[in-house]
């Protein structure tokens, strides 16, 4: 007995160790979040999560794998988010392109949003934690009944959150927002249904301001957004929020992938972030 507890005693100071670097580190992640929540925070930031299908290529993994880990991502940034005072989140879930993806792929990521939404937006999880609404922003008739059915679950379970709103687009492009928005538009203008309509031809009365309070992410209480954030590498928009980021955006492009994206990728973006803000003040 005496032998077994000889050998196992380095082990066991071994693991207290591991565990005393763990809370080390969690208290200096936290510490440099409050000091980050301390200056000028983005209240809206957007993120293209790329990079899940090579991630799991380049650990042997299966597809799903990746993209199961690529939630799991999510739920760690979204914290991030959320300890740093970030009002509002955009996620690029799965784009309206994605279902021409293989069919298993695509019913993989079906099973996933449908059992991940409920998961977090349960009792006690994330969501109600930091009292963040939940927004699925897309074409969701797209959508199997069953997810259909578990976004509107996940929607009425956060209703009446009001602190931040995390906004998942699927099946979404910028270009049905923006289509959508301009049809709504046009037939309000047609059927004079409201009264900034003043011109004589009610059709000239829409402008960018009309057509930007229709968008399906402005309809839902997102701010303009501050920092757009595309992960693995690849350099473009792909179909997310252009007429969002336009203007004042901020585009970042990290090499990471999505599913090892974590504070030390998003700390130095919003550091970033904060220098610019600065010197428009000074």
């Amino acid at each position: 007995m005496e032998s077994l507890v000889l050998i196992l005693s380095p082990v066991f100071q071994f693991l207290q160790w591991i565990l005393a670097q763990l809370r080390i580190t969690r208290l200096a992640q936290r510490s440099l979040l409050r000091v980050l929540a301390a200056g000028p925070v983005p209240q809206h930031v957007g993120f293209v999560m790329d990079g899940n299908r090579r991630y799991a290529r380049g650990k042997g993994k299966l597809v799903q794998e990746g993209h199961g880990d690529g939630y799991l991502a999510l739920r760690r940034v979204l914290e991030i988010c959320l300890r740093l005072n970030i009002r509002c989140v955009s996620v690029y879930a799965f784009a309206i392109d994605n279902f021409k993806r293989p069919q298993q792929e695509v019913d993989s990521l079906m099973q996933l949003a449908e059992s991940k939404l409920l998961e977090l937006c349960s009792h006690g999880d994330l969501l109600q934690e930091y009292g963040v609404k939940l927004n699925v922003i897309g074409r969701r008739t797209l959508f199997p009944d069953s997810v259909q059915a578990a976004v509107r679950k996940a929607e009425d379970l956060t209703k009446g959150n009001n602190r931040s709103i995390l906004n998942v687009c699927m099946p979404y492009s910028s270009r049905d927002e923006m289509t959508t928005a301009v049809e709504e538009c046009i037939r309000e203008a047609l059927a004079k249904d409201v009264d900034y309509f003043t011109a004589d031809d009610p059709i000239e009365g829409i402008t960018e301001d009309i057509i930007d309070s229709h968008l399906m992410s402005v309809k839902r209480g997102s701010p303009p957004l501050d920092i757009l954030i595309r992960t693995s590498g690849v350099k473009r928009l792909s179909d997310f929020m252009l007429w969002q980021c336009c203007e004042n955006t901020q585009l970042h492009f990290s090499n990471t992938y999505w599913p090892d994206f974590g504070l030390f990728d998003f700390v130095p973006i919003i550091f970033e972030w904060q220098k610019s803000v600065s010197r428009l003040h000074f």
